[in-house]
């Protein structure tokens, strides 16, 4: 197998957290640690988190500040790709740069920006470059973290099956079964953002009827502030971002982790809390079911109902609920970032072979 030299945006890594971090962050540290002989770049036109741990063959390089590298997408990239000598551009945040001198790849992690329940949560930039981007072939290969993405955007934006391949995201060595999270009280665990989708009031009613019974709480963590009608609720404690070793703990203390979403393109955080041995309860979403297979219990995403069972019987500690932990580390064992990283740089070598015939 030759060795490549792959150019990856690390856009994403100006910020701090979430799971546009994590894709890139553990993305190319796995393909540097699997394949010692390639070259990976990331690269950016802003200056970013450079991984902590990267190995020798992993680099980072900040674009120039002249008047065309300051147009990036139209210019900037270019340059800079073909300064570094890369073979393959991997587009890693849903665009790639607008001429294509070296095959590019491109991750569409869901199609969020296009669907009326998502309305206002992706910048324009998205949801118009995109989706024509797409359309003019730019993208030599198309990534998509699930089967349930790649059939919705197959059928949304006419890719030939050929060029869409379903790669799976992964949870990182630092979430497994660990010490509790030192909390005087059972508490319910959610870590997200807040957009509508993410459904967090059905989870907030939930919790209220609960907690007129039981002594528990409901902590949240996340970069957004959450908001004051949820936060001021009893029982409610907002403790925004949180390092992942912290993360962890709390995964694992938790009498149930929870994620009401509609709609994800992967749900990572239902990964990562399953990798934890903790009991997730989430709503069934096709990409999130297909994910969490039987490692969580599945809920629909509007029965209130349902929800308030589940997690009352999770603070009883029910048996068949003891059992969806023990299936949990099973299902989650079944993904890594090295076979993650394996399976994307075969995609890379099918948009470089197909770029030059």
């Amino acid at each position: 197998m030759s060795p490549m030299h792959v150019a990856i945006d690390a856009t994403p890594l100006i910020n701090t957290s979430g799971g546009l971090v994590r894709y890139v962050r553990e993305l190319a540290l796995a393909l540097a640690a699997e394949f010692p002989d390639d070259k990976i770049i990331l690269m950016s036109d802003q200056p970013f988190r450079v991984p902590e741990g990267a190995p020798r063959n992993l680099r980072a390089v900040v674009g120039g500040s002249g008047f065309l590298e300051r147009r990036w997408w139209l210019c900037g990239a270019q340059k800079a790709i073909l300064r570094v000598g890369a073979n393959v551009f991997h587009g890693t945040n849903f665009v790639v740069p607008w001429l294509p001198l070296k095959p590019c790849v491109l991750t569409l992690h869901d199609l969020a920006p296009w669907r009326a329940e998502s309305s206002g949560e992706t910048s324009a930039f998205v949801h118009r470059r995109t989706p024509l981007q797409i359309g003019l072939g730019l993208a030599a290969r198309i990534i998509v973290p699930t089967e349930a993405v790649r059939r919705e955007a197959i059928e949304r934006f006419g890719v030939h099956p050929s060029r869409i391949h379903a790669v799976p995201h992964a949870a990182c060595s630092k979430f497994r079964p660990t010490a509790p999270w030192p909390h005087p009280k059972p508490y319910f665990f959610y870590v997200g953002d807040i957009v509508g989708r993410k459904n967090l009031m059905l989870v907030a009613e939930a919790f209220c009827e609960i907690r007129n019974r039981c002594d528990v709480d409901l902590l949240l963590a996340g970069p957004a502030r959450f908001p004051k009608s949820l936060t001021q609720r009893p029982g409610v404690l907002e403790l925004g971002e949180v390092a992942d070793e912290q993360l962890a703990q709390l995964y694992t203390g938790a009498a149930a982790c929870l994620h009401p979403s509609r709609y994800e393109g992967f749900g990572l955080p239902v990964l990562e809390a399953m990798q934890c041995g903790a009991l997730v309860i989430a709503a069934g979403c096709p990409a999130v079911r297909e994910v969490a297979g039987d490692g969580a219990l599945l809920l629909e995403a509007d029965n209130p109902k349902a929800w308030l069972n589940a997690m009352q019987q999770a603070l009883d500690g029910a048996e068949y609920l003891k059992q969806v932990r023990q299936r949990a580390l099973k299902r989650a064992a079944q993904y890594s970032w090295s076979k993650t990283a394996r399976l994307t740089r075969q995609v890379y070598q099918k948009a470089y072979a197909g770029f030059w015939n």
